[in-house]
């Protein structure tokens, strides 16, 4: 009879920890899209924008013409589209890219730099092409100033640093920006290298996002923000997140990437990032 009991009891107890490891595998390897809000105040606003900033979809699948992806964007309600390079893959075809596109370029003012695999996909023409057909602006070292909701922001960009034809080195497109917002607007940088902070900050951009870095690829919450990124190395300082860097608040996004990466995402769910600019005054 205590055999019995003891056999029972192992048996609970071994279902239970069965049943652990398969919530615990499920919440490891979700790939559903996370929203990610951040928000930030600013003097230099009189009124409110939401940003969305899409990065690194390496144009991976979300639902049939990526209604998933556009639906989780189209209930944000966002003011400006930010697409932070990597939107194109240099191995997957750009269909969920265009699809993309195609379904968002309509509804809002949308802006994309180039990210690194855009360049190694050998048709970086074709894909730019892509981005001036649908009417997205392209920023290679240049800008845009916006009005949105009766007042104006100033949006810059510079292309990766792989650019493979000729176009300006990372620090003479960032030296082409450095007066722009010498006319008292809000200023946002958008670069696909978290990794290049240190130059960033040299100059006077309120708020700077990037990529890139997919969140580390492993994370465990609240104890490893990140495993490893690419050009950060091991335990990466900017995987994801919010960081302040002198007088300019830096956000990295975790990005969207999952089909095409080699190793899966673990605790590091694909992520859509909300910025909310508020109002200091």
């Amino acid at each position: 009879m205590k055999k019995i009991r003891i056999s029972k009891k192992r048996c609970i107890v071994t279902s239970i920890i069965i049943v652990l490891i398969i919530i615990l595998c499920i919440l490891a390897f979700d790939t559903r899209i996370k929203v990610q809000t951040y928000s930030i105040s600013s003097d230099k606003l009189s009124s409110d924008i939401r940003i969305v900033l899409i990065t690194d979809l390496h144009s991976c699948e979300y639902g049939d013409g990526e209604s998933e992806l556009i639906e989780a964007i189209d209930s944000q309600k966002p003011d400006v589209i930010m697409l932070g390079g990597d939107i194109c893959d240099d191995v997957v075809p750009d269909d969920n890219a265009e699809a993309l596109l195609k379904g968002i370029s309509n509804k809002y003012p949308c802006y994309y730099v180039t990210g690194n695999h855009e360049y190694w996909s050998d048709h970086i023409d074709k894909i730019l092409n892509m981005f001036y057909t649908y009417g997205v602006e392209v920023l290679n070292g240049t800008s845009d100033t916006l009005l949105i909701n009766g007042q104006f922001i100033n949006i810059c960009g510079i292309t990766d640093p792989d650019a493979a034809y000729s176009e300006l080195e990372t620090d003479d497109q960032l030296k082409s920006l450095k007066n722009i917002g010498n006319n008292g607007y809000y200023t946002i940088l958008l670069a696909h290298r978290p990794e290049l902070i240190d130059s960033y900050a040299e100059y006077n951009f309120d708020l700077i996002l990037c990529g890139h870095a997919h969140g580390g690829q492993w994370r465990l919450p609240g104890i490893i923000n990140g495993l490893y990124a690419p050009n950060q190395g091991i335990f990466p300082k900017y995987a994801g997140g919010l960081y302040n860097v002198e007088s300019s608040v830096m956000i990295v996004s975790r990005g969207l990437a999952k089909e095409s990466t080699r190793i899966p995402r673990i605790f590091n769910r694909p992520e859509l990032v909300v910025i909310n600019l508020n109002s200091g005054k």
